[in-house]
């Protein structure tokens, strides 16, 4: 029983549903279909029998879930180990293989030069990153409107003033 208990905390921490944990789910659910059933008899109230459906479609559909991820398991290592198997015994397929790889992976190109920035165009990416100034921006740099040196213009305690001294001069 300790060793169960102790599994079952480190199957907290493990992806994936573990026997340990499918167990004491199990467990659970059918104590609870269990409880159901004894307040079912004692109560005769409908709601019990509504609760125990709840439990099981719930009970039913987390098992599913455990042996689909189990079957999806199966299938994974099933295709690692075929690609293994097809694996070229050949050393010059695998060299050329390895710089395939080599070369996705850096994500840059050596052959075409398609990809690399003329120098010029390199040069304004580095100052538009460092200055960071729109394109079109030519010249000045507008100087934002502090919200301490506002004019009211954006307060409705100013429109209020306005109309008040409207009604006064009426």
């Amino acid at each position: 029983m300790t060793t169960f208990i102790t599994d079952l905390f480190t199957s907290i921490f493990t992806p994936g549903p573990t026997p340990t944990l499918l167990v004491a789910t199990n467990v659970s659910f059918a104590a609870l279909q269990l409880v159901f059933l004894v307040l079912l008899i004692l109560t005769y109230s409908i709601h019990f029998i509504i609760l125990s459906f709840l439990c099981g479609g719930l009970w039913w559909s987390i098992n599913w879930f455990a042996a689909e991820l189990e079957v999806a398991k199966q299938i994974e290592k099933e295709k690692k180990e075929r690609e293994q198997a097809e694996e070229p015994d050949n050393d010059k397929e695998k060299h050329r293989r390895k710089r395939e790889r080599s070369a996705e992976d850096s994500g840059t190109e050596t052959e075409g030069g398609e990809d690399r920035v003329p120098p010029a165009e390199e040069h304004r990416r580095v100052n538009m990153a460092t200055t960071l100034q729109p394109e079109d921006a030519e010249g000045g740099i507008r100087k934002r409107r502090s919200l301490g040196s506002s004019t009211g213009d954006l307060s409705t305690d100013s429109e209020w003033d306005k109309l008040e001294e409207a009604d006064t001069q009426r």
